[in-house]
């Protein structure tokens, strides 16, 4: 559902009867269908409260069958048929008066247990994510086909969730480690660089090699001794000419299977070139870089800077790209990146037109009044708060030693900065 929907349906005089138009309800019969008769196509409302399923929202459109096969695993009997009848013979369907799902719709929808919802799910799918990635990458040397298929299926979730909805946002969400692992890295790129891939209309064959050469972008540094690729401050020169191979040594982990398609094992080798042919390891410019592995440099440029002891905010991060990397990524693809990170990327630490300090958790189209949590200058009072409800605005960027010992505990400012879609209306 659109967000413009959202927000006329939420300014309805009878709060009640907006839900009831949000999810489509029918005032008097309603159509209950068995599982078994789910297909493309339909839309339908789901029997249960909005909080005892993964799904946003009651109303689900299927696009996959990931859906079908989801909504199958409810442990519901039906769901009701709101769109779609037209594609189903009529002896498939039968009419009842669903008492119990209209008693759970008539229940006030509160817009922020939907946004908590959709951070705590974002969240949720991003720590299963680096999991799922991890297992995968464990498989590459003893299971390459099994590593295959398990790359491939969270490929496929990936996908699945940033497709969800019309409209997917980012949220900011952390696998609570202080130092960005190979495979927590992998995933929060892979987020950046299908948002990209969408905003430019690319093919689903297009993002599936996107989201594949993210998660295994890195996976030449496990090749890397540890004293090198933990060690903090600057390489020398040896251990810096050791890190550049990371590239070749992934390409060459993967390319032996001969299950990778070539322009997957592409982005793994060339993800650290640029247009203007600094970049290694073949110093390749321009068009030479394919498209799909041009969007992964910049996106995993972009999420290194974030992981920088002098930068670690996402904005800094963003001027650190207009003041360093002019001329290396295309200017096309960073107005891209902005108009997907907004103003204020989630992850930054904001004061706020009443005073208060927030951190930016999700963006929203408002771009000046992102979803925030906030709390008073010496930390009290945290909370989550929609300032388009509150007619406040973000008045100022803040660095991490502007703030107090109370606020940067009460809003984890420290916490390490990695992305996730999220789709709830805003």
């Amino acid at each position: 559902m659109a967000e413009m929907e959202w927000d006329r349906l939420m300014g309805l005089a009878d709060r009640t009867e907006a839900t009831k138009e949000f999810f489509g309800v029918a005032k008097a019969e309603q159509i209950q269908l068995p599982l078994s008769k789910l297909q493309i196509g339909l839309t339908v409302k789901l029997p249960l409260s909005w909080k005892n399923h993964p799904f946003l929202l009651n109303r689900v459109e299927i696009k996959e069958e990931a859906q079908i096969e989801l909504i199958k695993s409810l442990g519901v009997p039906y769901v009701i048929l709101l769109k779609g009848g037209e594609l189903l013979p009529e002896d498939d369907v039968e009419e009842v008066i669903d008492e119990a799902a209209e008693e759970v719709v008539e229940q006030e929808i509160d817009p922020k247990l939907l946004v908590r919802k959709s951070l705590r799910l974002s969240q949720q799918r991003f720590v299963q994510s680096v999991n799922e990635s991890r297992a995968a990458f464990s498989k590459v040397g003893s299971d390459p086909e099994g590593a295959y298929r398990s790359s491939a299926a969270l490929v496929e979730d990936l996908l699945e969730h940033m497709l969800e909805v019309d409209t997917p946002f980012l949220a900011l969400v952390s696998a609570g480690e202080s130092d960005a692992s190979v495979t927590q890295h992998g995933i929060s790129v892979a987020v950046v660089a299908l948002m990209i891939a969408k905003a430019m209309d690319l093919s689903k064959s297009d993002m599936r090699d996107i989201a594949l050469g993210c998660l295994y972008h890195d996976i030449g540094k496990l090749k890397v001794p540890d004293v090198i690729r933990r060690k903090k401050g600057g390489l020398t020169e040896h251990e810096a000419n050791f890190m550049k191979m990371h590239p070749n040594f992934g390409y060459d982990m993967l390319s032996k299977s001969g299950l990778y398609d070539q322009a997957v094992l592409n982005i793994i080798l060339h993800h650290h070139e640029f247009i203007d042919g600094t970049g290694y390891p073949d110093g390749l410019k321009g068009n030479k870089i394919p498209m799909v592995t041009q969007i992964v440099s910049l996106a995993n440029d972009y999420d290194r800077q974030l992981w920088t002891e002098n930068i670690r905010s996402p904005q800094v991060a963003l001027g650190y790209l207009f003041k360093n990397r002019a001329g290396k990524h295309a200017e096309a693809l960073i107005a891209v990146l902005v108009k997907i990170l907004g103003i204020y990327p989630p992850g930054t630490i904001v004061e706020l037109s009443d005073k208060s300090v927030g951190k930016v958790m999700m963006t929203t189209k408002e771009v000046k009044q992102p979803q925030v949590w906030a709390c008073q200058p010496d930390g009290s009072d945290a909370a989550l708060r929609f300032l388009t409800k509150e007619d406040v605005l973000v008045e100022k960027v803040l660095k991490l030693e502007e703030l107090s010992e109370g606020a940067m505990k009460s809003l984890q400012a420290d916490m390490g900065i990695s992305f996730y879609f999220s789709g709830v209306p805003s």
